[in-house]
């Protein structure tokens, strides 16, 4: 038996409490168990920490230990929603880069189906007279630019999912996105 592609589960899921992250990364590895695929979440990784550890040293290992699961994952699907702020987050932005710079294909969704300019104020300047984009998309010309050059998707909801950044709806077509690739 063929061992199934790794699948890197990326977006501000690991901010939520523990059993609301817990319920939403078991239905996605759920979906893409039924197309033979592995999920690997951000959190699969096992970090202890000493009281004595400094806070900036916890948060380096943090970051070498997602680095190791995405060098070891074959794609990934990425949570895009806007989060504390009008973009997606940013550690999942950087996330979505590294493994494009691998040459990995990137699939997202959002249910936040305004374009990025809208969220920005609708306006050509920003308070401090800084140029808005406007091309068209949904967040940052160069994190959709980024997964349509990979070979990956951006999908966005046409209406709300059963939480606030999450829709098993729009994950799976992620899936299926993936598995047609």
């Amino acid at each position: 038996m063929a061992q199934p592609k790794r699948i890197y589960l990326a977006g501000p899921e690991v901010f939520f409490p523990a059993a609301e992250h817990q319920a939403i990364v078991a239905e996605k590895k759920r979906l893409l168990r039924e197309y033979g695929f592995e999920g690997v979440d951000p959190l699969d990784t096992e970090l202890a920490f000493s009281d004595g550890e400094a806070k900036p040293d916890r948060g380096h290992r943090i970051y070498q230990a997602n680095r190791e699961l995405m060098d070891g994952c074959d794609a990934m699907i990425a949570n895009l929603t806007p989060f504390r702020g009008i973009s997606a987050d940013p550690g999942t932005v950087y996330e979505v880069g590294y493994m494009i710079g691998q040459g990995k294909p990137a699939f997202g969704f959002t249910l936040d189906s305004r374009h990025y300019r809208e969220r920005a104020g609708a306006t050509g300047l920003d308070e401090l007279g800084h140029t808005i984009e406007d091309f068209g998309m949904r967040d940052n010309l160069m994190i959709e630019g980024g997964i349509r050059e990979s070979g990956g998707q951006l999908f966005v909801a046409e209406q709300p999912g059963e939480h606030r950044f999450f829709s098993v709806e729009l994950f799976f077509r992620c899936v299926q996105a993936l598995a047609h690739a």
